[in-house]
């Protein structure tokens, strides 16, 4: 099949049966315009994260800008929300697979986070397939049928959707203009928006979005200039879309009031991401011999720099008058074992009861079982209201808040292994094309996976990464490691009946980046090269 295509547009990926619904002369021309419009700002904010990297990994640490002084001591508020957006107290989320928008949207929660990054792998057919499955959700069309004749279909009631497309370091190599690759968050964006934002308009809930691994109040202007640029072109009054800004790296946090003045028309607050947070914050602070964290299990949202960072984010929203959101939980229901089925659950509780007591107006999970328990804690402290903007919190954090890096012990071979086994069994799944995977009773995506081998390079290069039995942590116990643990993930996967094809493939490139001399940025950029 053949496509009409924009004048020095072309798409080198296979055109199936259904996609030209999509893939559409109009809709793409919006894309065209948008890259035309955009792409030199984007690859010069990309060069600015890799200039400022340097000067970090030279000692140099972030703090306040001077320069946006004003912005932090102004009196202004965000634009007011429409009221699909004023209730988000479960937001649930997941990949634009057609069974997993069924079960979200009728999960019961408020808002339905559908997404096009860190759960979701990004194979052509992933990402034009997840169009049609939203084009057609969003009209109430979608339905699914499973091997076994099971029939899914849309409830009356259904969650608030929202969209997240991917972050700017992330490229659609299928889908050129002018030579060059366009942006993946443009691409998925501009198809989406342009099919379906007066749609949404005219159903009285959207177009909502979710912002990802943004670095600067410079980067969220450029979503907002793409906003105008968009609702101009399709005819649609300005400050129509409102976005969510996830704020998961250290270095957002910084700039978090900058970004919700650069997108105060278009904004409907902030999320605190936890999971890419942790990553970033060892991506960052990689090559400073000071700094190491303790095994993943142990960076809970209790620890310093996570604690802060969490109330700074709702004292920021509350005082602009936008939403503040709480982070994903990565506990799941474990049916098969029902006394770690409740310790599961109790945690759910633990994180959902602390974020709604510290003023966080809702707070996301990774499963519909969980939406109701959600729900329970939240509607302990809000009761009747839908949301608690009015909380204000009053504590001053400084820099050395932010920058506590707490716990750095202990860090265990059950922890090395336990890194180990997560990034290849997610890598494994991630080259199949499964973004989202439960991996030991946890739900894994590539922000945990970026977790898992960030660490290991860090104990690898860093003095302090030292077992708790006082072995240093080197390649070749890594290495060791990786060999025995690629023969679990191959068993597991062996077990529940799938192809052990990609797993050989996930240990080679788990090895390279986490045992490269030279800190490969994301995990995602290799793995998507090496993708069909």
């Amino acid at each position: 099949m053949t496509l009409s295509l924009p004048a020095g547009m072309q798409i080198n990926a296979p055109i199936q049966a259904g996609y030209e619904t999509i893939l559409t002369p109009e809709a793409l021309a919006l894309v065209a315009k948008l890259h035309r419009a955009f792409e030199g700002r984007r690859q010069e904010l990309l060069q600015a994260r890799i200039a400022r990297q340097a000067r970090i990994d030279a000692g140099e640490l972030p703090d306040f800008l001077p320069e946006t002084r004003h912005i932090r001591d102004g009196d202004w508020k965000i634009s007011p929300l429409p009221k699909a957006l004023e209730r988000r107290r479960t937001e649930i989320t997941g990949p634009v697979e057609a069974k997993m928008i069924i079960n979200a949207y009728n999960s019961g929660a408020d808002s339905y986070m559908s997404d096009f990054e860190d759960s979701n792998s990004p194979k052509w057919d992933n990402q034009i397939q997840g169009q049609i499955n939203l084009y057609q959700a969003i009209r109430r069309q979608l339905s699914f049928t499973n091997e076994a004749g099971k029939k899914y279909t849309l409830n009356d009631r259904i969650a608030t959707l929202q969209i997240r497309p991917r972050g700017w370091h992330l490229d659609e190599k299928h889908v050129t203009v002018d030579g060059q690759r366009v942006s993946g968050g443009i691409f998925d964006f501009g198809l989406v928006f342009f099919h379906n934002a007066k749609e949404q308009v005219a159903r009285g809930a959207g177009p909502f979005y979710y912002l990802p691994k943004m670095e600067s109040h410079l980067e969220a202007r450029l979503w907002n200039d793409i906003f105008l640029m968009a609702q101009d072109h399709i005819g649609l009054p300005r400050g129509t879309i409102k976005a969510t800004v996830l704020v998961e790296t250290i270095l957002a946090t910084f700039e978090m009031e900058e970004i919700l003045y650069e997108l105060r028309e278009h904004s409907a607050g902030l999320n605190a991401g936890r999971w890419d947070y942790i990553f970033s914050c060892i991506k960052k602070f990689k090559k400073n011999p000071d700094f190491c964290l303790a095994n993943r299990g142990a960076i809970t949202m209790e620890v310093p720099f996570m604690r802060s960072y969490a109330l700074q984010l709702v004292k920021v929203c509350h005082k602009r008058g936008a939403p503040a959101m709480g982070g994903m939980s990565a506990l799941i229901p474990i049916k098969s074992d029902p006394v770690a089925n409740e310790k599961a659950l109790a945690g759910i509780r633990h994180d959902k009861t602390r974020d709604a007591n510290d003023g966080f107006d809702g707070g996301w999970i990774a499963h519909p079982g969980l939406v109701e328990i959600a729900a329970e804690e939240f509607q302990k402290v809000l009761g009747d209201r839908p949301n608690q903007w009015e909380k204000q919190r009053d504590e001053t954090f400084t820099a050395a808040d932010f920058l506590n890096f707490q716990p750095s012990q202990p860090i265990t071979e059950a922890g090395v292994r336990n890194n180990i086994n997560v990034g290849i069994h997610y890598l494994g799944s991630w080259l199949a094309g499964n973004g989202c995977v439960p991996i030991h009773n946890l739900m894994e995506d590539a922000a945990t996976a970026e977790i898992s081998r960030s660490q290991i390079w860090q104990w690898v290069v860093s003095p302090k990464g030292v077992l708790d039995d006082g072995r240093k942590v080197t390649a070749d116990m890594v290495r060791g490691m990786i060999t025995e643990e690629l023969l679990k993930v191959k068993a597991t996967v062996s077990a529940q009946g799938e192809d052990t094809g990609t797993y050989e493939q996930a240990a080679v490139i788990f090895d390279k980046m986490s045992l490269t001399p030279e800190y490969p940025e994301f995990l995602t950029l290799p793995l998507y090269e090496a993708m069909e």
